[in-house]
């Protein structure tokens, strides 16, 4: 495919020691080559190599910027078009003149996301692996990391690709004994071999869904709530998994009045913490709404860490926040241990109702390793994931998934109440190009457009 050639800032808004300015197309060398002024012109330089040298208005000769200058020629480059990446002064003012001057040398803005767009048209990588690319920039764990890198180079796709195959063998074998019936050696293909056939791709598509809720964990962050009275130690517990002081702890109970949400790294797992305003009967009118807040958000939370203070008897606000917190994975933490023991242990483990209940000092910083392992338990079975596994994160993927397993099940109940092998045909065709979208092979373009306009300019 020929396209135009596009340009477009690729490195974050903002000072910095380097900026680049990245150009893709046919016009791409020659475009920059009008700029440049080195030893030697880029339209004759070797490919993959970078080259000092000056930028300049072309019109007036005045020097804009001193850049080095990459050059790659396609199709080994990411777009599998000529590529050229011109870097320069961190400034603000000095890369948008760049980029203003590459613009006028018969190149456009790129769109959002159109390098990767290009490369996914270009065949260089299939749907899957260019949404990764998306979730490698924003990774927030090291675990988080290693998943997206593992999709971005394919694993994901190779599992699905092996499924469409197997699901175009059984398509293959139903065809040849549709056409071709009268020949013996034909494989005569009976409702119960399709259904043995389905049913062991149905097996593998259940072995990627089982990845599941840990990949979307990964990817997404879990949500997690911190709740309790006033003055019990919530946000002691943000800072403390933080690394920093993000809420304001003071001995006065009712300080935190509204919602303070920060992605931290347990073990691996990201947690989108949230910590919430003690919830209690208040006449303060501005605690009054941060508690109503506080309320909605454990709605909605994956995780709920409930905290008790081991310096005080269980109150009616305590057993309420245990029937709140009913509906979600909790972990009860008892926090400050290092004081005189006051709380009913054992009422806190019959209202906890075999869920973790794990002392704690944040003042001592104890019992927090516990904690953490508790997460990583209860939402990882196997552990966290390592570097090797392929887990499927995107919603997107998931979705088909579960969607090409409907009708993998369609497929299967047709041929086990013995109707004819061509109407469950229909179902796994319907399963093979569901697959299909996750790589990208039957897709709209419309989607593709919605899919790479979410990402960010210049990627």
């Amino acid at each position: 495919m020929d396209y135009d050639t596009i340009a477009a800032v690729s490195t974050p808004v903002g000072e910095g020691a380097i900026s680049i300015v990245r150009l893709s197309g046919p016009e791409a060398i020659p475009a920059a080559d009008r700029l440049y002024r080195g030893s030697e012109p880029l339209t004759k330089v070797k490919s993959h190599t970078i080259h000092y040298g000056k930028i300049v208005d072309p019109g007036t000769e005045q020097v804009v910027e001193e850049a080095m200058v990459s050059v790659m020629k396609k199709p080994k480059t990411f777009t599998r078009e000529d590529v050229v990446e011109i870097n320069c002064h961190g400034g603000l003012m000095s890369v948008n003149k760049v980029l203003s001057l590459v613009l006028d040398q018969n190149v456009r803005l790129a769109d959002p996301g159109e390098f990767t767009k290009r490369a996914f048209l270009n065949g260089r990588i299939d749907l899957s692996q260019a949404e990764a690319v998306m979730d490698v920039i924003r990774a927030k764990t090291d675990r988080a990391m290693s998943v997206a890198m593992n999709q971005m180079e394919g694993k994901l796709s190779k599992q699905v690709r092996a499924l469409r195959q197997d699901l175009l063998d059984i398509l293959a074998a139903v065809e040849v004994n549709i056409d071709y019936p009268e020949y013996d050696d034909a494989e005569v293909v009976t409702g119960r071999l399709l259904f043995e056939k389905a049913s062991s791709v149905e097996k593998k598509l259940n072995g990627i869904l089982s990845t599941a809720k840990q990949g979307k964990i990964l990817r997404e962050g879990l949500s997690t709530v911190i709740v309790g009275r006033p003055n019990v130690g919530k946000s002691s517990l943000l800072n403390y998994l933080a690394h920093e002081n993000k809420a304001i702890v003071t001995d006065v109970p009712g300080t935190t009045r509204d919602v303070i949400e920060e992605y931290v790294n347990v073990q691996g797992v990201p947690l989108k913490l949230v910590d919430t305003a003690g919830i209690r009967d208040t006449e303060n009118i501005v605690e009054r709404i941060g508690v109503e807040r506080s309320r909605k958000v454990l709605e909605s939370a994956e995780l709920i860490l409930l905290i008790l203070n081991y310096n005080e008897a269980l109150t009616d606000e305590d057993r309420k926040l245990f029937q709140a917190a009913s509906g979600a994975e909790t972990i009860v933490l008892v926090n400050k241990t290092d004081l005189r023991p006051r709380l009913d242990l054992d009422e806190v483990k019959r209202l906890a109702a075999g869920k973790p209940v794990i002392p704690i000092s944040l003042l001592h910083e104890n019992g927090i390793d516990d904690l953490e392992r508790a997460i990583a338990s209860l939402f990882f079975d196997r552990g966290v994931a390592s570097a090797e596994e392929a887990y499927v994160s995107n919603t997107r993927h998931i979705a088909l998934l579960k969607q090409a397993k409907s009708a993998l099940s369609d497929a299967i109940a047709a041929a086990k109440e013995g109707l004819p092998v061509d109407m469950a045909q229909i179902d796994v065709r319907r399963a093979w190009d569901i697959l299909g979208e996750i790589v990208g092979d039957t897709v709209s373009e419309s989607l593709i457009d919605e899919l790479f306009s979410k990402f960010c300019l210049g990627k």
